[in-house]
């Protein structure tokens, strides 16, 4: 079996601020699947974020959304360069957003990130596995 899409769902303050962020940034929003209570960002062809306003994102679940002050989930994607990597997370920055922390280098990978304005950590890689070390 193989999946073919994959919709991750996040709480959100305000479903407005959210798609302009993400616009900035560099990633499309699919109109389609959004409307006054969600924002579906696309990152490719099958790989989407769901931001919910977060009353409409307790509808889903009968935990309660975690406070802003604590981590409720990291989100690693990866990008065809460090050059990108950094685009992004500059970007993000200066849109809102706050470093997470400084650069990894690996050698072959290269991580940088940063949490949005919501406080989703964003974990964003560039790795050359022809590269990774075998041991």
């Amino acid at each position: 079996m193989k999946v073919n899409q994959i919709y991750v769902n996040l709480p959100v303050k305000d479903v407005q601020k959210t798609k302009e962020f993400w616009t900035r940034v560099g990633f499309s929003i699919n109109e389609q699947f959004s409307d006054e209570k969600t924002a579906c960002v696309a990152l490719n062809d099958t790989i989407y974020v769901m931001f919910l306003q977060e009353d409409y994102f307790r509808s889903f679940t009968n935990k309660p959304v975690a406070k802003e002050n604590t981590s409720q989930v990291l989100v690693a994607v990866g990008l065809n360069s460090r050059e990108e990597v950094d685009k992004v997370v500059n970007t993000a920055v200066e849109n809102g957003a706050w470093q997470h922390e400084e650069p990894q280098d690996y050698g072959w990978m290269y991580q940088n990130s940063f949490w949005d304005p919501d406080g989703h950590g964003w974990n964003i890689t560039f790795a050359d596995l022809s590269k990774m070390p075998t041991a």
